[in-house]
């Protein structure tokens, strides 16, 4: 089946989807390249032409969805805002299907391997397996290369349409050195712009064509090389290209030609099969869903009055919602129609027909002529490749000052470090006598609240070793020092899901900690709060603390399963040594 596009200008319809996009996209390309992980919305207003209005209510909005953070005066992009390129990736199946093997290919070759789609006239990334070496690959999941400049690019234009030929003429013309302003992830070129002349594409394209590959010899910056094959779909037109990427301290063009070819056209029939496999289902339906329950975006209007823009909720629902398997349906691989996205956002079918029309002008999503919808790779371009560069600490680090600006308590997150606790994250607060610990400080897990919560985490094989091994030291006059007693007191941190440490580890300070779990739901790490133990009894700080601690791991692990949704995260997570 083909579906495609359609192209801009858009009919202003769904006026307030079309000025929250904007915003997003800019918000996007200012926070990764330009002002920083923090913009100002009069940043926003200069970059969009909007009204400050506009932006502030588009901004409220995107807040109240939990896709930005607005502090102060500055805004950042929120981690939940993954969900709209999760729903690209659920729907295409790309992700899901060859992530193994681009993991399993890069290490038998030893080389970063990467997955690319087709996106009008560039190349979008979907997929990276890197090796850790000094000089790696930078490029994340979203990035968006000019087709001119790598090897996927050659690849795709072999079947581009004359409208596609055409736009990149004009792109070209319009900014021949394909610099940051349109692809702010590839370094400008670094020879004369004549140096990648059209002609010189249109010739390597040609190439592809007639070779069934394409080569990168240092097209997007000098040492970097790549060998891209392309994966084809059941009609047999190209789905995403497979990239084998080197450097020139490794490789040249010719020996990374003489390997890579070979390893992956034995791996293609494979490869060509799971994309042609009818794959998982993408994530539940948030919100109302099955078209029972009442509008969101209505229930939030109701609460926020005129700040809340309804029709952009809506819009970004449907879009996210595109991603979704219906309860006893389909697959969304080939597409939702619009009764299934309809049921799915519990919207009426005008409305939610509305929002998709409003996607398909903008690119965003695509149809086969209004009976199946789905979203393209442009949908990536909303946050997510800056947003996939960020690590764990990188996304609890907002919560954890939410947390402390809530309970004015000090907040901290730790993980196993062989029989020790490492904190990985600290966010202070600030009293006359406070608790002074800093990142990659190191204690005994056995006489701490975050230690115990993750020596419970582990299995009982991991933990009897650990026990078995231990030798506790009484670092205060109440450090519990019975191996037995411990292993008692860490079955109950198990059932109770939280542990209480009261002048263990050093004489006046209670830590109060709960566990925070990864998607598979394994405990990973720690999220405790430091008081002084003069200021309360145990029992109310129990009252008062476990709740919003509680609440806090809660808002971690979600934007954690969103963040890992479509590819591996490592939390640094450890085991006690000898386990």
């Amino acid at each position: 089946m083909s579906l495609s596009a359609a192209s801009p200008p858009v009919n202003g319809s769904v006026g307030p989807l079309e000025r929250g996009l904007a915003v997003l996209r800019e918000l996007t390309a200012l926070s990764a390249h330009g002002a920083g992980p923090a913009v100002r919305p009069g940043d926003l207003v200069r970059a969009t032409g909007l009204a400050r209005s506009v932006v502030d209510r588009v901004l409220g909005t995107l807040e109240q969805l939990g896709y930005v953070r607005l502090d102060g005066r500055e805004v950042s992009l929120a981690t939940r805002l993954m969900e709209l390129g999760n729903a690209y990736l659920a729907a295409s199946g790309v992700a899901d299907a060859l992530l193994p093997f681009a993991e399993r290919l890069a290490d038998a070759l030893d080389e970063s391997v990467s997955v690319a789609v087709p996106d009008g006239d560039g190349v979008r990334f979907v997929i990276q397996a890197t090796r850790r070496r000094t000089m790696s690959l930078a490029f994340r999941i979203g990035d968006l290369l000019p087709a001119e400049r790598c090897a996927p690019g050659a690849l795709f234009a072999t079947e581009w349409d004359e409208r596609t030929w055409t736009a990149w003429r004009a792109r070209r013309a319009a900014a021949p050195t394909a610099g940051a302003a349109s692809f702010p992830a590839v370094p400008p070129w670094p020879g004369p712009a004549g140096a990648q002349d059209l002609e010189g594409f249109v010739r390597r394209a040609k190439a592809a064509a007639r070779d069934g590959w394409a080569p990168d010899d240092q097209l997007i910056e000098p040492g970097l090389v790549a060998v891209s094959l392309p994966l084809r779909d059941p009609a047999g037109r190209i789905a995403c290209a497979v990239n084998v990427v080197s450097h020139t301290s490794r490789h040249d063009i010719a020996s990374l030609r003489r390997i890579a070819p070979a390893a992956l056209r034995d791996r293609i029939p494979a490869m060509e099969a799971a994309l042609a496999a009818p794959g998982p289902s993408g994530p539940p339906p948030r919100g109302a869903g099955g078209g029972t329950g009442e509008d969101p975006a209505r229930l939030a209007k109701r609460e926020m009055g005129a700040g809340f823009l309804q029709s952009l909720a809506r819009g970004l629902a449907v879009l996210r919602a595109l991603g979704e398997r219906p309860p006893g349906g389909p697959s969304p691989h080939h597409g939702m129609t619009l009764t299934a996205v309809a049921e799915a956002t519990g919207l009426a079918r005008a409305t939610a027909r509305r929002s998709l029309l409003t996607l398909v002008e903008l690119g965003y999503a695509e149809t086969d002529g209004e009976r199946l919808f789905r979203p393209t790779p442009r949908v990536l371009e909303l946050g997510y490749a800056p947003l996939a560069g960020l690590g764990f600490t990188d996304i609890a680090r907002p919560h954890l000052r939410e947390l402390v600006g809530a309970v004015h308590e000090s907040a901290s997150l730790a993980v196993l470090d062989g029989g020790d606790i490492r904190y990985v994250e600290r966010v202070p607060t600030v009293r006359i006598m406070s608790v002074n610990i800093t990142t990659g400080t190191r204690f005994p897990a056995y006489a701490t609240s975050m230690g115990r919560v993750l020596l419970a985490g582990l299995d009982a094989e991991a933990r009897a070793a650990y026990l078995a091994g231990l030798d506790p030291r009484p670092l205060t006059r109440h450090t519990l020092t019975s191996v037995p007693g411990l292993a008692r007191v860490l079955e109950g941190v198990l059932e109770l899901g939280y542990a209480l440490v009261d002048e263990e580890l050093e004489e006046g300070l209670r830590s109060l900690a709960v566990p925070v779990r990864d998607a598979d739901g394994r405990v990973t790490a720690a999220l405790n709060l430091a008081v002084h133990a003069g200021r309360d009894t145990p029992e109310n700080t129990l009252r008062t603390l476990l709740p919003p601690l509680r609440a806090t791991a809660a808002r971690i692990e979600a934007d954690l399963r969103t963040a890992s949704a479509h590819r591996p995260r490592g939390l640094g997570a450890g085991r006690p040594s000898g386990v």
